[in-house]
């Protein structure tokens, strides 16, 4: 029970800190945009910085999945 409170609190305390984030990026981004004549250099690394971000946890989860899968099949072929 106690593990679970544990990582109820911190899940919920992370997540303050992750959402005070996004405004300051916003910031970022338009400023960038209002000085470099509509022309977002910046803007477009930021935004392909977060789909990385965004795609890296499901292709280690997938690679491990595969990994993971193959193992079994492999025990199950042995019996």
């Amino acid at each position: 029970m106690k593990r679970w409170l544990a990582t109820f609190a911190l899940i919920l305390f992370s997540a303050v800190t992750v959402y005070a984030q996004c405004p300051m990026c916003k910031a970022a981004l338009t400023m960038n945009r209002e000085h470099s004549n509509n022309k977002p250099i910046v803007g477009n690394g930021i935004n392909k910085g977060i789909l990385m971000l965004l795609a890296t946890p499901y292709i280690l989860v997938g690679t491990a999945g595969v990994f993971f899968y193959q193992y079994k099949r492999k025990q199950k072929n042995v019996r």
